[in-house]
């Protein structure tokens, strides 16, 4: 039985993989339908609230000066 949902989960595998390499004019964050759209979207929400915070961090630290011991 392992055998068989191994098979399974490789043949779906190598379907995804040929999905996402023929030329279809399609980008690339949108061949896998909504689930990859909305992955997609979120993790450039997430970069862009992490960057943003980690910018604004690093200059409110250069913007106090250090204590020369």
């Amino acid at each position: 039985m392992l055998v068989l949902h191994v098979a399974v989960y490789y043949m779906n595998l190598i379907r995804y993989i040929f999905l996402h390499q023929e030329d279809n004019e399609i980008p690339i964050h949108l061949r896998g339908g909504v689930n990859n759209g909305t992955h997609y979207s979120g993790n450039n929400v997430l970069h862009f609230i992490a960057g943003s915070a980690y910018v604004i961090y690093e200059l409110v630290c250069a913007s106090f000066p250090k204590k020369k011991e």
